[in-house]
Parts: C-alpha cells; sequence; structure tokens
C-alpha cells in the first residue's frame, strides 16, 4: 500500500475515468492545464500533506491550543505546515492568475483539500476557513474590501473565519442579537457574543479576518425580527490602514477555548465583540442581506464538510486495510490445528466484510463529494446557460446531502476500522481512535442531519415546483439507460466476466425501483397538508435519499469499471464491483422499510410528549 492517507490510484480514477476533469480544460478558464498540471498539484499536495500535516496530526491531538499571557498557543509545527502551504500558493489554488491563482478546476481543488483534511484535519481546518472567507468576499465584497482583506488572504498573510453562531441561538440564525450600530463615518459598531468559532484566535497569521453576522437595528432602534434584520461584516482582528500595513486592535475578545472531544489543533472559540464600545466593521453587499451573502460561504462550507467526512473516513479505512493485511490472528473456522500458523486477519470473513462495508461507504462518500465539485465547475463554466441551469438545480439538490450521508456513513467506516483493529483500535497508540472522534463532529458542523434534513424534504424537494427532484430524477433515468444500453457490449463483458452485465442489470432495476418509491413517498408526504406531520420524519428521508444517490454513484462507477477492466489494473476494477456488489445487496434495500414508514405518515416521534419521557 503506497499511503495510508488516501488511495492515488482512486483519485485518478474518480478525476479522470469518471468525472473527466480533463475535458475542463476545453474551456477557456482551464485551457492552460492538462492531466499533467493536474497531477504536479496533487503530487505537491500528497508531498506537504504527508510530509507536514500527517507527522503532527496525534502531537496537535494530544497538545491542544490554550492560553498563555492572553494568547492562544500552539504547537509550532502547525505554523510551518501552513507557510508551507501558502508558499506553494495553495490558498489561491483556484483562483484568477491575476489574484496570484493557478485557475484550477473546482473538483481538482478539492482533490488537493482531501489530502491535508485526510492528513491532519485540524490544520487544515484554518486553511479551508481562509480560502471560503475570500470566496465569499470576492462574490460580495467591494473592490476596496477585495484588496484590503481578501488578498493577503490568498497570499496566506491574513486568516479568516465565519461567525454565525451565539450561546442562546446555536444553529438558529434568526434568534441571534449582535447588533450593528453605524458610527456616522462608514463603518458599523459591532457588540455581542459568538459561539463555536473555530480558528477564531492565534497567532498563525498577521491579521483574522471575521464574517460576522449581526442585525442593524430599525428605526426604533429595536432589533428586526428573524433573519431578515441578519447584515453580514467583515471584523478584522487587527485594523488594517490604507497602506495595508497592520494597525490597531480591534473591538474583539477571546472569551474563552472550547474543547472538543475532536479537531483539538483548531482553536475553536468564544469572542466577545465590543467590550470597549464597539468593534468596528464593515458592511458587506447592502443591508440586510447578510444571510444570503453568507450562504456563499455556508454552502462551500456543507461540500468542505462532506469532504472533511469522506476523508476521515477514507484514511481510517486504509489504516484498518494496513493493518489487517498484517495482523496475524486465529486460523479458519474448519482448521482445527493449533501447530497451523494463524492466519492474517484479513482471511477472516467478517473482517472482510468490515472493510467492505467501509471501502462502499468512503469510495461512494469521496465520489459524491467530487460529483458535487464537479458541478460547481459546471455551474461557473459550463457552455450553455441551459447546462449551467441543471449543474445548479443538482447541487441546490444534493448539497444537504453531501454534507450529511457522508457525516452518517464515514463515521460509521471508522467505528469498523476500530472493530477490525479490536482492543488495539480504542487506544491512542494507534490513529482509528482519533480519527472517529475527529469524524464525529462533522455530524454537527454546519448544522445537523435534522437541519439538512428539513432543508432536503422541506425546501429542496418543493423548490420551483420540484424542479431541483425532477433533475436529479433525469439524471438517475439517464444513469438506468446508459446501464441497459451497454450491458451485452464486448467491452462491458470481457471474456471472463460474463454475470458482470447480468448483476449490472440487476443493480440498475434495483436502482429504478428505488427512485420510483422515493417519488412516491415524497407525494404522499406532500399530500398531507400538515407541515408538522410532512417533516416529522425528515433525518430518514435524508438518510433513504442519501443511500439512492449513493447507490447511482456506484452504479456509475461500477459500468465504467466493467468497461475498463480487460485494458489491466482487474484487481482495482473487480473491487470497484465488489464493493457496488456489496452497497446494491446490503445497504440499498435498507431504505425499502425507512420509506415504508415515511408513507405511513409514521406521528410516533410527533405524537410523544415532554413529561412522557
Amino acid at each position: 500500500m503506497d499511503s495510508t492517507i488516501l488511495s492515488r490510484r482512486d483519485i485518478a480514477f474518480m478525476l479522470y475515468e469518471w468525472l473527466d476533469a480533463e475535458a475542463l480544460n476545453k474551456r477557456a478558464r482551464f485551457a492552460d492545464h492538462n492531466r499533467e498540471t493536474f497531477d504536479a498539484a496533487i503530487d505537491t499536495a500528497e508531498r506537504l500533506a504527508t510530509d507536514l500535516f500527517a507527522t503532527h496530526n496525534k502531537k496537535a491531538d494530544h497538545h491542544e491550543p490554550h492560553v498563555v499571557d492572553g494568547k492562544v498557543r500552539l504547537i509550532p509545527e502547525v505554523k510551518v505546515a501552513l507557510d508551507a502551504f501558502s508558499a506553494a500558493g495553495l490558498m489561491a489554488a483556484g483562483q484568477d492568475y491575476d489574484r496570484g491563482g493557478m485557475q484550477l478546476p473546482v473538483v481538482v481543488d478539492k482533490a488537493l483539500a482531501a489530502y491535508f483534511t485526510a492528513a491532519n484535519v485540524s490544520t487544515s481546518a484554518y486553511t479551508f476557513l481562509t480560502m471560503s472567507n475570500a470566496n465569499t468576499l470576492l462574490k460580495t465584497g467591494t473592490p476596496e474590501q477585495i484588496e484590503r482583506f481578501v488578498n493577503p488572504m490568498l497570499e496566506g498573510r491574513f486568516f479568516g473565519t465565519m461567525c454565525l453562531s451565539e450561546p442562546q441561538a446555536g444553529s438558529s440564525l434568526s434568534d441571534i442579537t449582535t447588533r450593528a450600530l453605524p458610527d456616522g463615518e462608514g463603518q458599523y459598531r459591532i457588540t455581542g457574543n459568538k459561539m463555536w468559532i473555530s480558528a477564531g484566535e492565534h497567532e498563525l497569521a498577521e491579521n483574522i479576518i471575521h464574517l460576522v453576522l449581526a442585525k442593524i437595528p430599525g428605526e426604533d432602534g429595536k432589533l428586526i425580527p428573524g433573519v431578515k434584520g441578519i447584515s453580514l461584516f467583515i471584523v478584522p482582528k487587527y485594523l488594517v490602514n490604507d497602506d495595508g500595513s497592520i494597525g490597531a486592535r480591534n473591538d474583539v475578545a477571546l472569551a474563552g477555548l472550547n474543547h472538543k472531544m475532536g479537531n483539538r489543533g483548531t482553536t475553536n472559540c468564544l469572542l466577545n465583540f465590543g467590550e470597549k464600545g464597539g468593534a468596528i466593521g464593515y458592511l458587506v453587499g447592502k443591508p440586510h442581506q447578510g444571510l444570503a451573502n453568507m450562504f456563499h460561504m455556508m454552502n462551500e462550507a456543507r461540500i468542505a464538510v462532506g469532504l472533511n467526512a469522506a476523508v476521515q473516513g477514507y484514511t481510517g479505512y486504509l489504516h484498518a486495510l494496513d493493518y489487517a493485511r498484517n495482523r496475524p490472528q486465529g486460523r479458519h473456522p474448519a482448521q482445527k490445528d493449533p501447530t497451523q500458523p494463524q492466519l492474517r486477519i484479513i482471511e477472516h470473513t467478517d473482517v472482510r466484510r468490515m472493510l467492505l462495508a467501509q471501502k462502499a461507504y468512503v469510495e461512494g462518500a469521496l465520489g459524491l463529494v467530487l460529483y458535487s465539485a464537479r458541478l460547481v465547475d459546471e455551474q461557473n463554466s459550463a457552455e450553455t446557460p441551459e447546462a449551467r441551469e441543471h449543474a445548479t438545480r443538482l447541487l441546490e439538490f444534493l448539497t444537504p446531502i453531501t454534507k450529511s450521508w457522508p457525516s452518517q456513513w464515514c463515521v460509521e467506516a471508522n467505528s469498523l476500522a476500530i472493530q477490525v483493529h479490536g482492543g488495539y483500535g480504542y487506544t491512542r497508540e494507534y490513529n482509528v481512535e482519533q480519527f472517529y472522534r475527529d469524524n464525529r463532529l462533522n455530524a454537527i458542523h454546519e448544522g445537523t442531519h435534522g437541519i439538512h434534513g428539513l432543508d432536503l424534504l422541506g425546501r429542496k424537494v418543493s423548490m420551483q415546483d420540484g424542479a431541483l427532484f425532477k433533475a436529479f430524477g433525469s439524471e438517475i433515468r439517464k444513469t438506468i439507460r446508459k446501464v441497459r444500453g451497454s450491458v451485452g457490449a464486448p467491452d462491458v463483458a470481457p471474456v471472463g466476466y460474463a454475470d458482470i452485465g447480468k448483476e449490472l442489470l440487476a443493480h440498475a432495476d434495483a436502482l429504478e425501483r428505488a427512485w420510483q418509491a422515493l417519488e412516491q413517498t415524497t407525494q404522499k408526504l406532500y399530500a398531507v397538508g400538515d407541515m408538522n406531520k410532512t417533516l416529522a420524519n425528515a433525518s430518514i428521508y435524508l438518510e433513504a435519499c442519501g443511500h439512492i444517490v449513493v447507490a447511482w454513484i456506484w452504479l456509475q462507477q461500477a459500468l465504467l469499471a466493467a468497461a475498463s477492466m480487460q485494458h489491466g489494473d482487474a484487481d482495482f476494477y473487480r473491487g470497484k464491483l465488489q464493493a457496488c456488489r456489496y452497497f446494491f445487496r446490503w445497504e440499498l434495500p435498507k431504505i425499502g422499510p425507512q420509506l415504508e414508514l415515511l408513507a405511513s405518515i409514521d406521528t410516533t416521534t410527533l405524537d410523544m410528549q415532554d413529561v412522557w419521557f
């Protein structure tokens, strides 16, 4: 095994064989690129991730950020790694040339990010938040704001955050109380408290640029109820002078550090704004459009959280696979002679079951995330408005699934990785227990499963008279037609593998039945007329829909694997086919009872009363 961080072979399969990233080079923005330039960028990411990020992952977990004389201290390896990341130009990898970028497609940029996140999710968090912050301001900020705050972030001199949650509000952004008062000088004075701010305070960069949601009071001096009153502000840790130099400390103070079960190397803060009269903030966009502007960052963050979850599961799987191939223990049930050598545990059927489940989860999840990233490229650069609109609809529909499905099932993969290790798996001497702890946070980051279930069933499915739902349904049916039209062709059923085509047909039939059942269940849920009942079990709807989406991804990969295996690398492609087989036989059938329960409009949980607990 070349690496226990990620499989370079699988990255290449997904980028080039499945998602055809090279086809993007025909578009003007990416015309300077080819597979060699993409691979060179991935080489750099893999090298830095292996040499500088993975090497301090455990140390950062053991030595959490702490406060000394009012300043947050981290282990020195974090800054060394981040400086190297910035020096390689990776903070701006997807940006325009005139901003110091490489103009890489989003799907390739996410492949780079996958290496850093898999190697060290805590240290890579500083890069992800900075790039997301910069991307948001590039879309919504003024030229002066971009010059003053964004360009230094792309250079790696400034880092960025997003400040949404508050102690009393949590995910309910309509209930935030942070205030922004105009000071008569074209600026605002920000007062309030923010909670769960990752990378909110440190000494890793010259400055920290906070993007803060706050409410501008109405004429009566009261905060406007709901999300309509929310505006977005740039609030830097240090003010930035007109010449770009660092000015005075802004009125932003660290109130404390949160100590989490995972991602321990990332500072996670409570921040107080305005203890000394009001932090200076700069309005981004128009007043009362803050949530819409911040959604640029939030949607990007949701895909990134899905990526985090997928690759944390992936590296756990590779560690478990490596362990299973090298750990001798026990003998086959039919082997009764204790004098015979012990088997490597990968020879035991139940260990293979656990490894195969992990493979199905993590490769399916990574495929889902990279497909979503490929949709962003289509959304931004497809040649026709119709193609861009179709990509936008698919991406809108998939975003809650792309965030939530990996966050649920790749944690399960991490749990299985611990189980493969046996007793060693839950000791700190082995890495898999940390991967589980780190990954468990992703089910909460950027919205819980419950929130995304409500988003999917309560909004995305019905948006534009169901156009998003129908758009994805058309992709499902397109793949089914492709399977049925391909099976029997010589390149899909090469000599010696005659049963592959029959199995792919069976998978296509199962996928069609699953999607039809989802369509019917969705219609029944919306026919109820009571949204409390319709959405009572939205999390189960999200899970079932996610399983169908990942089954669709596996079917696409399996069809490609069947057509490619006669050209070499047969073991790799057989592995793809077997993981697809596992998913369709072991995982997709789980949605049957779920959809039956949903279609029955079950109100068991809705009817439960507080006092009955």
